[in-house]
């Protein structure tokens, strides 16, 4: 049998021969493989993208809303059922093992005043451990206190943004700040946060004592309303337990009757991560496959071709054969050819798949993450698209007859 090293000479003349040919061949390749590592760069980049917003909320996490009203079939709508309230929150705190802390919430929008900047934005009404819950650091100052809780304090603590708008360079920390014209005292800075899941500026808000925003800034009717409570669980796998003992705690103190629908829901974020997760990779699947298209179309020209270039050298098989090259010698020649054409292909697809994946996290501002595997992936099918597509003319060239081959014009 002829050596490998000799049939690889032999293939790469051969494709050097017709050089512009063996790129418009390699096209659909390129394009295929380049397709297929830039969607599922966009995807990996909306998985991680998703995971660092939803952990920025905190680890262990779970929150805990009102529910709504519902009559004769008809929902009023969510929050409408008896509101949560800030002893709910220090009943959860209190009672429960599984739960390592808890923070009330208590959101508003208010308008911010110092000097002669004014500002619009969120202010929470929470409790201390919220930072903690978050794993939200302080750049500068103190956090709120429970003495500041029971006092409700005119304190606050800024975030990033807010403080930018208000004081530009200078440092808010103990300067005097109206909201919705109550003077609150700044006593802490917030760390850079980011965007939150759903793209919002996390670090455009202020954070105050509940109790404040309940007495001073947000009147209620009802005393100690809170919107929503944060619930940390003590580790991950506590949390399926914390999940079944707020909401039994919840219905106890609602007087929830068995078989009755809690007027409250406990949400778990695992679950909306992986919820999310699952869906951006549905669809970079979906996005890949409709890539992979290139791929098949570019190894169907591989074939195409290659049976032009059977038919082309007939002659140059038959006299091969009369010289004592045998049926596989032949079969691997060809086969050769298309699968070097496939894997150069393959890898000028992997550089401009990265180039295109680099130009899409630079022009449309996504993030774009390329995987190894996503790059083997690619790779290996462009190998198999080669060989799967060539096998058929290489076949064809291996049973020719050579006195056949020799008498063709």
């Amino acid at each position: 049998m002829v050596p490998f090293v000799e049939i690889l000479r032999i293939a790469l003349r051969a494709l050097r021969a017709n050089k512009l040919r063996s790129a418009l061949t390699m096209l659909g390749i390129v394009i295929g493989v380049a397709a297929v590592i830039a969607m599922f760069a966009v995807g990996n980049g909306a998985n991680r993208q998703i995971e660092e917003r939803i952990a920025a909320m905190g680890s262990h996490l779970l929150l805990v809303f009102p529910g709504a009203v519902t009559s004769s079939g008809r929902s009023f709508g969510s929050g409408t059922a008896s509101p949560l309230t800030l002893d709910d929150a220090r009943a959860i705190a209190a009672e429960l093992p599984s739960v390592a802390a808890v923070a009330p919430r208590l959101n508003g929008v208010a308008q911010l005043v110092f000097g002669n900047a004014n500002w619009s934005t969120s202010v929470q009404g929470t409790s201390p451990e919220m930072l903690s819950i978050r794993a939200w650091d302080l750049e500068r100052g103190r956090n709120l206190t429970e003495s500041d809780l029971r006092s409700s304090a005119k304190v606050c603590l800024l975030g990033q943004t807010v403080a930018r708008q208000l004081f530009g360079g200078l440092d808010p920390i103990d300067q005097v700040i109206r909201i919705n014209k109550v003077p609150m005292r700044v006593v802490g800075l917030l760390a850079t946060k980011g965007s939150s899941a759903q793209g919002s500026d996390q670090d455009d808000t202020v954070f105050v004592p509940v109790t404040t925003a309940q007495k001073r800034l947000f009147g209620s009717s009802t005393p100690g309303r809170v919107q929503s409570i944060f619930v940390q669980a003590s580790s991950a796998e506590a949390l399926v337990s914390a999940e079944r003992e707020v909401t039994a705690l919840l219905a106890q103190r609602r007087r929830i009757r068995p078989g009755q629908e809690n007027d409250f829901s406990v949400r778990n974020l695992s679950e909306i991560m992986d919820a999310a997760r699952e869906s951006t990779q549905v669809m970079s699947l979906l996005l890949a496959s409709i890539a992979s298209v290139s791929l098949l179309v570019g190894g169907i020209g591989i074939m195409n071709i290659m049976l032009v270039s059977v038919t082309e050298r007939t002659r140059e098989i038959g006299i091969r054969m009369a010289l004592g090259a045998r049926t596989a010698d032949v079969l691997v020649q060809f086969l050769m050819e298309a699968l070097i054409m496939s894997l150069l292909g393959g890898a000028m697809g992997i550089a401009l798949g990265g180039g295109g994946a680099f130009l899409i996290s630079r022009f449309a501002g996504w993030v774009t993450v390329i995987s190894s595997f996503s790059v083997g992936l690619a790779f290996g099918f462009s190998a198999f698209i080669g060989v799967f597509f060539g096998f058929y003319p290489a076949w064809k060239a291996s049973r020719l007859s050579p006195i056949e081959a020799l008498r063709y014009e």
